[in-house]
Formats: structure tokens, sequence, C-alpha cells
């Protein structure tokens, strides 16, 4: 047996022994500057007023092995809710809705992850307002890496999927403003 035989076999037996699953997951981090998390919530049942959140993190983890293994991880300091106006942001800021200086931010962990055609369906303790519930979405993309810039890699996920407000306590004015909330997510994610 030649000497790069030898070496090949080597590698080959050190990754059957510790398991090829420990190279096949990857670590990206929430790139906030290409990434969006909006939302919008009706407004006397005749418009919608939109809004987003101007700060967040996160972690994800893709396994290409074992998707099951695969995490997704957010961080969402509430304070930085945008609604395009500056008075009714700090309305939301306020104890009758969001509380920030108690709740000052919302997270979302996933618990479980299943590869599904064209992503992932996650469901996950979603954290808002000092309340935890489970949630489920499925999360579209992750699988196209690109390389931007150069030396970066980058995945991509979306997801619309929506919550019902006054399941996390927050129950200001449900007459006059919607109680289901739809959001969007664009995230993109770098290692």
């Amino acid at each position: 047996m030649t000497a790069a035989a030898i070496q090949r076999f080597t590698l080959a037996t050190i990754l059957v022994a510790c398991g090829a699953s420990a190279w096949a997951a990857d670590t990206y981090t929430v790139d906030p500057v290409h990434s969006s998390i909006s939302f919008m919530i009706s407004h006397a049942k005749i418009s919608n007023i939109h809004g987003r959140f101007n700060d967040f993190s996160g972690k994800i983890t893709i396994d290409t092995v074992d998707p099951s293994k695969s995490t997704f991880a957010l961080s969402i300091p509430v304070e930085s809710i945008d609604t395009n106006n500056v008075k009714r942001d700090e309305h939301l800021r306020a104890p009758d809705y969001f509380n920030v200086k108690q709740f000052p931010t919302m997270s979302f962990q996933s618990t479980k992850v299943k590869a599904v055609d064209g992503g992932y369906e996650v469901t996950g303790d979603l954290t808002l307002h000092g309340v935890t519930k489970p949630i489920s979405l499925k999360l579209k993309g992750g699988d196209k890496v690109v390389e931007f810039p150069k030396g970066t890699k980058r995945i991509g996920l979306v997801s619309t999927f929506s919550i019902v407000r006054s399941d996390f306590g927050v129950s200001a004015e449900l007459g006059a403003l919607g109680d289901e909330i739809p959001i969007s997510i664009g995230i993109e994610a770098a290692r």
C-alpha cells in the first residue's frame, strides 16, 4: 500500500469513527443589514398598518446530513419597533402594549426541525411580552450557499406566518386593531 493510499484509508477511517455529521453542520450568523422582520396589523377593519423591527440577531445551524439537528434562533429588541410614526412607536413601547422596560426582548428558539421540499418545517418557542408559546412555520431556502463577498459563505431563508397577539398578553385595543398579526421574515446569514 502506498503512502497516499494509507493517508486516504486513515482519513476515511477517522470520518467513519467520528461520524460524517460532525462535518455536515455549518453555523451562520444572521446579517441584519441584508435581512428584515416586518409585520402588519389591521386598523379599524379597513386598512393595514405596516411595521418592522430595526434591530435583531440570530444564529442558524444547518445540518445537511441530519436536518433534524439543525437549529434556528432569533433575538429581537422590541424597542427597535418602527411603524414610521414616532408617537405611535412610543405608545407601542409603553406598558399597555409591548412594555419594553419589563419585556425588552422577543425571541424564537427552534425545538424541532424537519426538512421539507424547498426548505424546513420548524417548530419552536416564541417568547413575547413574557409569554412563551410554541409556533410552527415553514422556512423556504437554506439549501443554496453563495459566496459574497469573497470568502464569506451565505444562505437565505424566508417565511410568512401569523401569530395571535392576545395569546401573548398584548391585547390593548382589540376592537380597533387586529388580533392576528401576519409576520414576514427574510433572513440572510453568513459564516
